[in-house]
């Protein structure tokens, strides 16, 4: 698979956000397709579980792929996806997960975003990371620009590196806007790529993705 596998350091810290960038600047010069495999905290509309992240992040691709191919499963209970699909007595095996990653993305550049933290249970006994390896895929890793960003991220590309993964990039999402210096004290720890991230100043931002991936 060619592509690159979308983690964070935590939850709520903007993978979807930042993703939905990166399809839209690559996708102006490569077919890009996006997979979300699985999704908690849907809502029930007419019968059907309905995966927000996924409709966004497929929306912005230029596939024009059908929903249930980008996002196959789909738990209402807002919790991880190994608790979320344990409480309806599903077993989601990362199997599952590897199988709908790979479903129909042929020669594309395919965008995997996972769900939560790089640590976070995804399915059954497994981990982000996990489908990260089995997908062979290099990460990269959103962090909340905020007060604890550095231990944060360095945890989080420690995370990545015990399990053989490469880190394309570490991105500080700045989502409240703050005189934090956390770019320049990550930059004194490790050698991954540090990319600021504001809504309001992405041309930086657009040009190292290009540039790494």
């Amino acid at each position: 698979m060619n592509g690159v596998f979308i983690t964070g350091s935590n939850t709520e810290v903007g993978k979807t956000t930042v993703a939905i960038e990166i399809i839209k600047h690559l996708g102006k010069t490569r077919q890009i397709k996006v997979r979300k495999p699985v999704e908690t905290n849907c809502d029930l509309v007419d019968g059907n579980y309905i995966p927000k992240d996924a409709i966004v992040l497929n929306n912005a691709c230029n596939s024009n792929e059908p929903l249930n191919i980008v996002c196959p499963n789909c738990f209402a209970l807002e919790a991880s996806p190994e608790e979320a699909s344990a409480k309806i007595g599903k077993t989601l095996s990362l199997e599952d997960l590897v199988k709908a990653c790979n479903n129909q993305v042929g020669d594309s550049f395919v965008l995997v975003e996972g769900a939560g933290g790089i640590y976070s249970p995804i399915a059954d006994r497994s981990l982000n990371s996990d489908l990260a390896v089995c997908l062979e895929l290099p990460v990269i890793i959103v962090v909340r620009d905020e007060l604890g960003a550095v231990s944060q991220g360095l945890m989080a590309i420690e995370a990545a590196k015990k399990n053989n993964l490469k880190v394309e990039c570490l991105v500080l999402n700045e989502i409240n806007s703050n005189s934090l210096s956390n770019k320049d004290a990550l930059i004194g720890y490790t050698d991954v790529p540090i990319l600021p991230f504001s809504k309001g100043n992405l041309e930086f931002f657009y040009s190292e993705i290009e540039r790494l991936i």
